[in-house]
């Protein structure tokens, strides 16, 4: 039986370590194949705003690839992948993306969806978003690229922040087709019909 293509997952230094977590607690639990790719600022932010040790990231993951590893397998296009989640993504990051720059092996990854076609979905987690963070954003999507914002709805009356935390994984996952159960859809209130 063939090992299905893995599912890139790039954590960068960021706030909002804690939406990466639940994406990869999720993807765990789909089985998915997870090759996972940490930024040095993004451990960081990793031990402060989860309060749990880089190693139990990768404790989700397939693999775990350093940020300075060219040679890994997710920076050639030969590789087949199934997409690409950067989460959070630093502006410095989607920056070097939307202005092609590829000196990690994140950027070089996200490079290698954007030539391939492939589905690539990142998640600026940034407020206020200065006019140059938009047109970097305005850029990406232009190549197809989904920005999906950290912006949780309230319409689904979250009752703790880490339901507003699995709301936004969930999205991401979502846009990379892997089934989760980290929040529910709209439904319209029975009152309203």
């Amino acid at each position: 039986m063939t090992e299905s293509p893995p599912i890139v997952v790039a954590v960068t230094g960021a706030s909002g370590a804690p939406i990466a977590w639940s994406a990869l607690r999720a993807l765990r639990a789909a089985h998915a194949h997870v090759s996972l790719v940490l930024s040095t600022a993004a451990e960081a932010v990793i031990q402060e705003e989860c309060k749990v040790p880089v190693s139990e990231f990768a404790k989700l993951a397939t693999e775990l690839y350093d940020d300075r590893d060219f040679s890994a397998p997710i920076a050639s296009g030969s590789r087949p992948t199934q997409g690409m989640l950067i989460v959070p993504c630093s502006s410095n990051t989607l920056a070097k993306i939307a202005l092609g720059l590829s000196d990690t092996l994140i950027t070089r990854a996200a490079h290698v969806h954007l030539k391939e076609r492939r589905r690539l979905v990142v998640v600026p987690r940034e407020t206020p978003l200065s006019a140059v963070q938009l047109r970097h954003m305005a850029t990406l999507a232009e190549l197809e690229v989904v920005v999906l914002d950290a912006a949780p709805p309230y319409y689904l009356k979250p009752k703790s922040v880490s339901d507003l935390v699995d709301y936004v994984a969930g999205k991401a996952l979502d846009h990379l087709g892997v089934p989760h159960r980290l929040y529910r859809g709209y439904r319209v209130p029975p009152d309203s019909e």
